[in-house]
């Protein structure tokens, strides 16, 4: 079996309304050296190893689904591991 990570950000030109607010609660908790925090999604996918074409499966689901490609950035990591 293959465990998939993925991680989904905003693209740095895009505003992060949330993480502008997390950055703004940790400065009032006495943390003002921290320059900036961004907000993210976090998948574990878990794949058959019956799937010869791992990465372009990921790739598909990433574009299609989990990422709006206009407004984030995508990365993921491929384990493999043991059922």
């Amino acid at each position: 079996m293959y465990k998939v990570t993925v991680y989904v950000t905003y693209k740095d030109s895009v505003l992060d309304p949330q993480g502008e607010a997390v950055k703004g609660a940790v400065h009032r908790m006495g943390y003002p050296t921290i320059e900036d925090i961004r907000i993210g999604k976090y998948f574990e996918i878990q794949v058959s190893k019956e799937e010869e074409n791992v990465e372009q499966v990921i790739e598909e689901i990433c574009d299609k689904l989990l990422a709006n490609v206009v407004m984030e950035t995508y990365r993921y990591e491929i384990q493999e591991v043991e059922a």
